[in-house]
């Protein structure tokens, strides 16, 4: 007699944002969603970074986790990548409700992706006339690419986003610099870079789409 339990299906979700207001409205329209008998389910909606305990209970319960202007560490995406966990990264609310409606009639196919390419960490930072705030940073992971789009991230929360106005190896003009090395970086109409920072740079790069 279980056949109207069996046809409602669930899709678990775990929210991470940067501030209560956006988890709330993330919270509110998700949970509206209705397609064909499948609706969502926020297990957890809290601000702050992405954990290795979010990575556990996603496992766990077979969610989906969503980050709202916050980036997982490289070790919570390796323990996410071991386990099998998905996170899906946002900036912008509707995006979030479109995607998870697209998974939910099953036709997710994203054309673009991103893909983080290196990290970098501020060591040092050094004002300079004219060109603001150049920071010294030892890349940790991947490489730093010039002509990629870059993330400012701040205990795991993204503080600003743009790109790079300059990046040099000692004092030379550099496309690309990779893991182990040290690097001289500015950020286009971004001065407020903090030693402890963390420098994302990714790219998006095209799917094919089946």
């Amino acid at each position: 007699m279980g056949d109207m339990e069996s046809s409602e299906k669930e899709l678990n979700l775990i929210i991470k944002g940067d501030v209560n207001g956006s988890i709330e409205a993330l919270k509110g329209l998700l949970e509206k969603i209705d397609i064909e008998g499948f609706h969502v389910n926020v297990i957890r909606g809290e601000v702050g970074a992405i954990s290795e305990s979010d990575v556990t209970l996603a496992n766990a319960t077979q969610s989906i986790l969503i980050g709202f202007n916050v980036r997982p560490t490289a070790s919570v995406k390796a323990l996410a990548d071991t386990q099998g966990v998905e996170i899906r990264l946002y900036s912008i609310i509707y995006r979030v409700q479109e995607d998870i409606e697209a998974a939910l009639k099953g036709m997710l196919a994203p054309k673009f992706e991103e893909i983080v390419i290196g990290q970098a960490e501020v060591r040092e930072t050094f004002k300079v006339s004219k060109i603001g705030t150049i920071a010294g940073c030892i890349v940790t992971d991947g490489s730093i690419i010039r002509d990629a789009l870059v993330r400012v991230l701040r205990d795991g929360i993204v503080v600003y986003e743009g790109k790079l106005a300059s990046l040099k190896r000692f004092k030379d003009d550099a496309k690309e610099v990779r893991q182990g090395f040290e690097c001289g970086l500015s950020i286009e109409n971004f001065n407020d870079i903090k030693v402890g920072d963390i420098i994302e740079v990714s790219k998006m790069k095209e799917m094919e789409v089946v």
